[in-house]
Protein backbone atom coordinates (compact mmCIF):
# COMPACT_ATOMS: atom_id res chain seq x y z
CA UNK A 1 0.00 0.00 0.00
CA UNK A 2 1.52 3.73 -0.44
CA UNK A 3 1.29 5.67 2.33
CA UNK A 4 2.09 8.73 0.77
CA UNK A 5 -0.28 9.27 -1.74
CA UNK A 6 -2.11 13.16 -2.42
CA UNK A 7 -5.45 14.27 -1.16
CA UNK A 8 -6.22 14.03 -4.98
CA UNK A 9 -4.88 10.42 -5.37
CA UNK A 10 -7.23 9.37 -1.74
CA UNK A 11 -10.14 11.48 -3.67
CA UNK A 12 -9.61 9.16 -7.09
CA UNK A 13 -9.26 6.50 -5.54
CA UNK A 14 -12.98 6.43 -3.83
CA UNK A 15 -14.33 7.75 -6.76
CA UNK A 16 -12.71 4.83 -8.82
CA UNK A 17 -14.16 2.10 -6.46
CA UNK A 18 -18.03 4.16 -6.03
CA UNK A 19 -18.20 4.37 -9.47
CA UNK A 20 -17.93 0.90 -10.59
CA UNK A 21 -21.12 0.57 -9.14
CA UNK A 22 -25.17 1.47 -10.23
CA UNK A 23 -25.91 3.09 -7.12
CA UNK A 24 -23.50 5.84 -6.79
CA UNK A 25 -22.95 7.89 -4.04
CA UNK A 26 -25.28 7.82 -1.50
CA UNK A 27 -27.65 11.36 -0.71
CA UNK A 28 -25.61 13.68 1.25
CA UNK A 29 -27.72 13.34 4.64
CA UNK A 30 -27.08 9.79 4.35
CA UNK A 31 -23.18 10.28 3.94
CA UNK A 32 -23.48 12.57 7.04
CA UNK A 33 -25.48 9.73 9.01
CA UNK A 34 -22.66 7.56 7.73
CA UNK A 35 -20.22 10.18 9.09
CA UNK A 36 -21.62 10.29 12.68
CA UNK A 37 -22.21 6.08 12.39
CA UNK A 38 -18.22 5.94 11.99
CA UNK A 39 -17.12 8.67 14.29
CA UNK A 40 -19.35 7.06 16.89
CA UNK A 41 -17.55 3.78 16.47
CA UNK A 42 -13.94 5.81 16.43
CA UNK A 43 -15.46 7.49 19.91
CA UNK A 44 -15.75 3.81 21.31
CA UNK A 45 -12.72 2.31 20.35
CA UNK A 46 -10.95 5.31 21.61
CA UNK A 47 -12.72 5.19 24.55
CA UNK A 48 -11.55 1.05 25.11
CA UNK A 49 -7.55 1.77 23.97
CA UNK A 50 -6.98 5.05 25.92
CA UNK A 51 -9.77 5.05 28.45
CA UNK A 52 -11.01 2.92 31.39
CA UNK A 53 -13.08 0.79 29.82
CA UNK A 54 -12.08 -2.05 28.06
CA UNK A 55 -13.61 -4.40 25.77
CA UNK A 56 -16.07 -7.18 26.31
CA UNK A 57 -13.75 -10.66 25.01
CA UNK A 58 -16.44 -11.62 22.75
CA UNK A 59 -16.26 -7.87 20.99
CA UNK A 60 -14.78 -8.00 17.72
CA UNK A 61 -11.07 -6.49 17.60
CA UNK A 62 -11.05 -2.54 15.78
CA UNK A 63 -8.12 -0.60 16.03
CA UNK A 64 -7.91 2.94 16.35
CA UNK A 65 -6.66 3.18 12.77
CA UNK A 66 -8.94 1.18 11.35
CA UNK A 67 -11.83 3.15 12.66
CA UNK A 68 -10.08 6.25 11.50
CA UNK A 69 -9.69 4.58 7.99
CA UNK A 70 -13.39 4.36 7.56
CA UNK A 71 -14.68 7.41 9.21
CA UNK A 72 -11.61 9.22 6.07
CA UNK A 73 -13.58 7.44 3.38
CA UNK A 74 -17.23 8.15 4.37
CA UNK A 75 -15.46 11.94 4.74
CA UNK A 76 -13.78 11.39 1.18
CA UNK A 77 -17.25 10.40 -0.33
CA UNK A 78 -19.05 13.04 1.02
CA UNK A 79 -16.79 15.54 -0.96
CA UNK A 80 -16.75 13.62 -3.97
CA UNK A 81 -20.23 13.55 -4.22
CA UNK A 82 -20.43 17.15 -3.49
CA UNK A 83 -17.61 17.83 -6.02
CA UNK A 84 -15.65 19.36 -2.73
CA UNK A 85 -11.89 19.41 -3.86
CA UNK A 86 -10.69 18.13 -0.16
CA UNK A 87 -7.43 19.70 -0.79
CA UNK A 88 -8.75 22.91 -1.10
CA UNK A 89 -10.92 22.83 1.61
CA UNK A 90 -7.81 22.13 3.76
CA UNK A 91 -5.57 25.24 2.40
CA UNK A 92 -8.64 27.04 3.72
CA UNK A 93 -9.03 26.22 6.82
CA UNK A 94 -5.65 26.20 7.62
CA UNK A 95 -5.23 30.06 6.37
CA UNK A 96 -8.27 30.45 8.77
CA UNK A 97 -6.29 29.05 11.75
CA UNK A 98 -3.42 31.08 10.77
CA UNK A 99 -4.87 34.35 10.70
CA UNK A 100 -7.67 33.87 12.81
CA UNK A 101 -6.16 31.87 15.48
CA UNK A 102 -2.25 33.21 15.12
CA UNK A 103 -2.73 34.04 18.77
CA UNK A 104 -4.75 31.65 20.35
CA UNK A 105 -2.36 29.41 21.45
CA UNK A 106 1.17 29.39 23.37
CA UNK A 107 3.84 28.67 21.10
CA UNK A 108 7.19 26.70 21.86
CA UNK A 109 9.87 28.63 22.04
CA UNK A 110 11.73 29.53 18.68
CA UNK A 111 8.53 28.73 17.14
CA UNK A 112 6.93 32.21 14.89
CA UNK A 113 4.51 30.22 13.05
CA UNK A 114 5.53 30.86 9.80
CA UNK A 115 5.85 27.52 7.97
Amino acid sequence: MDSTKTVKELQNDVDDYISQFKEGYFTPMELTVRLTEELGELAREVSHVYGPKQKKPEEEQKTVEEEMGDLLFVLICMANSLGIDLAEAHDRVMEKFRTRDKNRWTRKEGDDGKK
